[in-house]
């Protein structure tokens, strides 16, 4: 178990950690996608309603 974790770390030093920056500007993308998407499916679902509602 101790060599685990001892290679764990060793390859932790390795991995290429963003900038905080690229990290922030990353997350935003994620958000506006993420409420793009819920709101043009929202409004697939109010216009698919809508007409079946008059439909039936």
């Amino acid at each position: 178990m101790l060599n685990y974790f001892q290679d764990v770390r060793a390859e932790m030093k390795h991995v290429s950690w963003p900038s905080r920056r690229t990290t922030i500007i990353y997350t935003i993308v994620v958000v506006a996608i993420s409420l793009a998407t819920a709101i043009y499916l929202g409004l697939l679902d109010y216009v698919f309603s809508f007409v079946i509602k008059h439909i039936i």
